[in-house]
Formats: C-alpha cells, sequence, structure tokens
C-alpha cells in the first residue's frame, strides 16, 4: 500500500528511476566493482578474483530481497551487501569482496554516482525552462504592463522584462547546480579514518583508480566520509532553485486573480473542474502545486546544516537523515521543475485586462515622467515634485485625470503645452531603456549553455 505521495502523486519517471532502490543497490555494487578492479590492478588482489566480482556485482546476480532478508538478521546494510556478493562469487572470490573498504566508502561513493546522475536530470530541466523564458522574453518585448511596487501601480514595465529577469535568475541556478556537482559527486575509498591504512602504501592509489573507474573525481580528504558542508551545497542550491520556481508560480498565481486576471495558466473547460461545489472556479493549481511542494524542498537546507558538524572523525545521525534528503529534495525539485515548465510553455495572457490595469489610475503611474520632464524644460526638481505630488493626491481622492488637472497649474503651463503632457501621459512610450536591457540579455543568453 503507498503512503508517501511521491510513491503515487509527484515526481516524474526519469527521476524516481534513479532512486528506486534496485537502481540504489546496483549503485552500491558498481562502487564494489570498481574497488575490486582497482585492487586486482594494482595487485592487491587476484585478477581473476577482481574479474569475478566485477562480473557478479549486478543486480541480476546480487538480489534486493537477499541482501533485505541479511539485513534483516545483522542490523547492517553493507555488511549485508559483502556478503550478498560473496554468495554469488565462484570459487573464494567472494572472500575478497571489499577487501580493505569501510561501509561509508560505498555509500558516500554511490551516493556520490545517484546525486550526479540527478544533477544531470535536474540541469537538462532548467536549461530547458530557461529557453522557455528567453523565448517568451523576446515575444514579449513590446508587452507594456504595469509594474507593481509593495503591491501598488507604480511605473510601466514590460512582460519582457518579468521574464527576461526569469530568464536570468534560472541561467544562474544552472551555473550553481553546476558549481554543486563538482563539488558533491566525488568518489572516496579511504577507510575508517580516511586515512586508507588498510590498503597500505597502494591505498591512495586505489582511492583514486575507484575514482577514475566511477567516472568521478576522486575526494581530495576525508576522516571516514566526504565532508558534508558539499551535501549542504548542494541541498542550499536546490532550495534556491525551489524558491526561483515558487518565485514565479507566485506572480503567475497573483496575476491569474480575478481582479488582475492579465494572465495565467491554461484550462482545459472539456475536461478539467476547479471546485467541487463552485462550478465558474478556474483555479491555479499548477502554480499553487509548485510553491507548496517548493516549501518541502527549502525545508530540508536546516538538515543539512545539521549533517555537517559530526562527532569526530564521524558519527551515524546525518546517514538516517539523508536517506529521505537526498532522494526526496532530488525528486520533488524535479518535479516542481516539470511543473514550471508545463505551466509556462501555456501560459494563457489577457491582453484587453493587461491594457485595462495599465490605465487603471487616470494616469497615475505617469507621475514621475511628469515630474522629470518639467525639470528638464527648467523647472526645480523639488518644486516639479511638489506640484505633481498634489496633483496626484487630488487626481487619486477626487477621480480626476491627472494630466487634465495638472495643465490647471499656472507654472506648470510656462514649461509645458497640453500637446506635451498628452505625449507624456503615454504609459507604452514610457519603458525606458528595457529593449536595450532585453536585447542585450538575449544576445549574451546565446553563450549560456554551450
Amino acid at each position: 500500500m503507498a503512503i508517501h505521495p511521491i510513491e503515487y502523486r509527484y515526481g516524474t519517471p526519469e527521476m524516481k528511476s534513479i532512486w528506486e532502490t534496485e537502481n540504489k543497490l546496483q549503485r552500491k555494487l558498481d562502487v564494489e566493482s570498481a574497488l575490486a578492479q582497482a585492487e586486482g590492478k594494482l595487485g592487491i588482489i587476484p585478477q581473476e578474483v577482481a574479474d569475478e566480482i566485477a562480473a557478479k556485482a549486478n543486480t541480476k546476480y546480487v538480489k534486493l530481497e537477499r541482501v533485505d532478508e541479511i539485513e534483516a538478521q545483522t542490523k547492517h546494510d553493507i555488511a549485508a551487501l559483502v556478503k550478498a556478493i560473496g554468495e554469488v562469487c565462484d570459487n573464494d572470490a567472494g572472500e575478497y569482496v571489499h577487501f580493505g573498504a569501510t561501509s561509508n566508502d560505498v555509500v558516500d561513493s554511490s551516493n556520490s554516482l545517484l546525486l550526479n546522475d540527478s544533477i544531470e536530470v535536474l540541469k537538462e530541466k532548467v536549461e530547458r525552462l530557461t529557453k522557455i523564458m528567453l523565448d517568451l522574453t523576446k515575444e514579449n518585448i513590446d508587452k507594456v504592463c504595469i509594474g507593481r511596487t509593495h503591491g501598488q501601480h507604480a511605473l510601466p514595465t514590460t512582460y519582457g522584462m518579468k521574464f527576461g529577469i526569469w530568464a536570468d535568475e534560472l541561467h544562474r541556478q544552472y551555473e550553481r547546480l553546476e558549481n554543486a556537482q563538482k563539488n558533491v559527486c566525488v568518489a572516496m575509498m579511504d577507510g575508517a579514518v580516511g586515512t586508507t591504512a588498510a590498503l597500505g602504501e597502494d591505498g591512495w592509489k586505489i582511492h583514486k583508480e575507484v575514482a577514475n573507474i566511477l567516472g568521478l573525481p576522486a575526494a581530495t580528504i576525508t576522516n571516514q566520509v566526504v565532508q558534508r558542508d558539499n551535501h549542504v551545497e548542494f541541498i542550499s542550491t536546490l532550495a534556491n532553485i525551489a524558491s526561483t520556481l515558487d518565485k514565479i508560480a507566485l506572480e503567475i498565481r497573483s496575476l491569474q486573480r480575478t481582479e488582475l486576471m492579465e494572465l495565467g495558466e491554461y484550462f482545459d473547460p472539456e475536461k478539467q473542474v476547479g471546485s467541487s461545489t463552485m462550478p465558474h472556479k478556474m483555479n491555479p493549481i499548477t502554480a499553487e502545486r509548485i510553491c507548496g511542494v517548493a516549501r518541502i524542498v527549502k525545508s530540508f537546507v536546516n538538515a543539512a546544516l545539521d549533517n555537517n558538524p559530526l562527532w569526530h572523525e564521524r558519527d551515524l545521525t546525518n546517514s538516517s537523515c539523508e536517506r529521505i534528503m537526498f532522494p526526496e529534495s532530488c525528486i520533488l525539485t524535479d518535479y516542481i521543475l516539470s511543473l514550471t515548465i508545463k505551466l509556462m510553455s501555456n501560459l494563457v495572457f489577457y491582453d484587453e485586462n493587461i491594457e485595462r490595469n495599465l490605465n487603471l489610475t487616470n494616469g497615475l503611474i505617469m507621475a514621475e515622467r511628469l515630474m522629470a520632464e518639467l525639470t528638464r524644460s527648467g523647472m526645480g526638481k523639488q518644486t516639479a515634485y511638489g506640484i505633481v505630488r498634489r496633483n496626484a493626491i487630488k487626481a487619486n481622492k477626487e477621480g480626476g485625470l491627472l494630466g487634465e488637472l495638472i495643465l490647471e497649474e499656472e507654472d506648470v503651463q510656462k514649461y509645458l503645452t497640453p500637446e506635451d503632457v498628452e505625449k507624456i501621459m503615454n504609459p507604452h512610450t514610457y519603458i525606458g531603456s528595457s529593449k536595450t536591457i532585453i536585447n542585450e540579455l538575449l544576445e549574451q543568453s546565446k553563450e549560456w549553455f554551450k
């Protein structure tokens, strides 16, 4: 019976397959195979023994059910793994399995393989989402809308600016993910306290050769574990990505509110139901799910931080936490990335409402421009600010047009004509350098994923 929503509701097949129990077992077997191969190459164990261990270190031979059966008796997962491999090896090859290693050599190295596979999936989706944002940026470079600060109408901006900001942020998240991958995905084969003592003078060579076989960088120095500041960086990066997706989805939700309705997620009127009791509802459920799941991903940061300080060369407090944290954080981050790709690929724009909201305040959003143009025409800046502010407050209270009220000021008439004011009050022509900014961003983006 399924219990956790990841089992039946959340997650993608590609990421779940990485963290399925049988694949996790295979990754541990890959480490044991690499150890045997390295030891065979350096003559620490007979080559035919190394070949036999490498051949049998596969779930075709080592069954998950048998490993679990042994672990139920030994109460030790890696000891159970070692015994299960030994049972399927011919002759006495099983005697050499895991020689010179400690359990966490296998655990941390196999986790690095799993995390590396997960990061490759995440990178592909961050890149795909970034490119979707860049397309939206280009398509909406001229779509002028109201910009809001503190929830209030501020100045005109464009949807190109909004999407461009998200594209730029997602690219930074991609770079953070690459950096975290470099630091967290390392192999180790260093023994009980990191000195490789059980492997003698060839211990450090074995450490590096195992990493080479696994296709990972070798950890620079360990005790019994890869130091968990690396894992803090990785989990923090996932939390940071989740915060970006949360930000994007929150904005979509806000813009889809009935009072605004500038854009929103696609709703299938033939099949989709918004409410079990209100037939009219078309709720932003995809965006809301992104925001909700993002909270779970972000919550893992404290756990990762607590896993860094361990007793002396190592204790076990990080282990149980990471069994939960690693798969859940990867699966859920991947899931909300996929949801955000779906959300942004199917956005619905309501252009009439965008224009309506742009003009909702009867010109108040052009107060800054009025002040600036009066100053450019020769009026003192502070004087201009005071005149515009006084008339803006009056327009706000009485519902008049700011452009008409400002022309009643004798001091303003000395500097601006009615034709000047008419031009000034057009919000579509007050978007500053936004096109230049966006075009530079689009040009830079050509180098992002090479």
